[in-house]
């Protein structure tokens, strides 16, 4: 059998994620990225018929939803993957409700990226296949860039792969799009479940994610300013940060340890002033520092919070370490133990390092304490 052309990227023991397309585009979609998925997924991204190197074959006119659907499980049961998370775009995000509908013991999660659960109506998607198979591809193409990205932002290879896409391929893919309607078996959507959309975006709006946020139980909605139809593309950290927090469980895991050491009011502080510049930093932080060393129960927090302690004092962090001395309140130490924790870092981190430690931690006691 004739299988969808496919990239797989991440270690093969990993837990297995499928990256669909939009419409038009290659797998080359998510080049910024896969790699950085991979780090803790298997990643197999895959192209439509007719798109990138696989076969226009795969697809005939009158093509369904559930056709290309059909088409992703056979690459799945192919490659050995029985259950995997998926995040697709447009068309690749309608594949992916399709499957959470009629194939969810299929799915771990699900991510749909600046898609809906209709699109519009029959009528612009057959006038679309009738000019496509009329016309070619060409004069769509041109005005691509219009169509999924915000302001002058391009991406020359997407452009390239829309217009060398295969014509009754990409009108097949058309008859898909018009036929497809989900709103009414939303609600019977049970897989953990992250809708993504770009607030520049004139093909599938927000009101379109929201429409599935509202009716899927317990799903959550990102919106991201400045993203346009093709937000992987457009806006990689953005979309790479709220898909590690969906598909990478150490991130939710993280930040519930992390408000338990630091308290509720330092972890909100940190979010109030993160910006798309320090996103990932602070999702590196959820999800490493907090979701896995914190969480790993090999030491106590009360040890940690010991160790901790000397390592901010032999590096002279002192405003983390007035932080970590709150810390190691909330997690059991009494202010003697800290004491004789800053006292032997007197011995092995130098004298005035543990003097500057004592003023520090002296002055966050006292606040705890209500004394002046």
């Amino acid at each position: 059998m004739t299988l969808l052309n496919h990239r797989a990227e991440g270690p093969s023991s990993a837990p297995p994620l499928l990256l669909g397309p939009s419409l038009g585009t290659s797998y080359a979609l998510w080049d910024a990225v896969a790699p950085e998925l991979s780090i803790s997924h298997r990643v197999v991204r895959w192209d439509l018929p007719g798109h990138g190197g696989s076969a226009a074959g795969l697809i005939t006119a009158g093509a369904t939803v559930g056709d290309l659907a059909g088409l992703v499980l056979a690459l799945a049961d192919s490659l050995g993957i029985e259950r995997f998370a998926y995040a697709g775009v447009s068309l690749g995000g309608a594949v992916g409700l399709h499957l959470a509908v009629h194939h969810p013991q299929r799915l771990s999660s699900l991510a749909v990226i600046c898609s809906s659960a209709h699109f519009n109506g029959t009528g612009p998607w057959e006038e679309r296949a009738a000019l496509v198979r009329r016309e070619g591809l060409a004069g769509l193409a041109e005005n691509a860039d219009a169509r999924w990205f915000a302001g002058d932002f391009t991406v020359p290879r997407l452009v390239r792969d829309h217009r060398d896409a295969d014509p009754e391929a990409y009108a097949a893919c058309c008859d898909a799009l018009a036929a497809f309607d989900l709103r009414d078996r939303l609600p019977e959507i049970a897989v953990p479940a992250l809708l993504i959309a770009g607030r520049e975006d004139p093909a599938t709006p927000p009101a379109h994610l929201r429409e599935i946020a509202d009716a899927v139980p317990g799903a959550t909605l990102v919106e991201l300013p400045g993203a346009s139809h093709l937000a992987p593309a457009q806006c990689p950290e953005a979309v790479l940060t709220a898909l590690r927090a969906h598909f990478v469980q150490g991130a939710s895991r993280g930040m519930a340890v992390r408000r338990e050491v630091l308290g509720d009011a330092h972890v909100d502080r940190a979010q109030d002033r993160q910006t798309p510049f320090t996103a990932r930093f602070q999702d590196f932080i959820s999800r490493y520092a907090w979701g896995e060393i914190w969480t790993d129960p090999t030491l106590s927090r009360r040890e940690r919070s010991m160790i901790t302690l000397t390592a901010l004092v032999a590096h002279g962090h002192y405003d983390e370490l007035a932080l970590h001395v709150r810390a190691a309140r909330r997690n059991g130490l009494t202010p003697e133990e800290i004491g004789a924790v800053l006292l032997q870092t007197a011995v092995y981190c130098g004298v005035p390092a543990a003097n500057s430690a004592f003023a520090t931690a002296q002055r966050v006691l006292a606040e705890e304490d209500g004394t002046p």
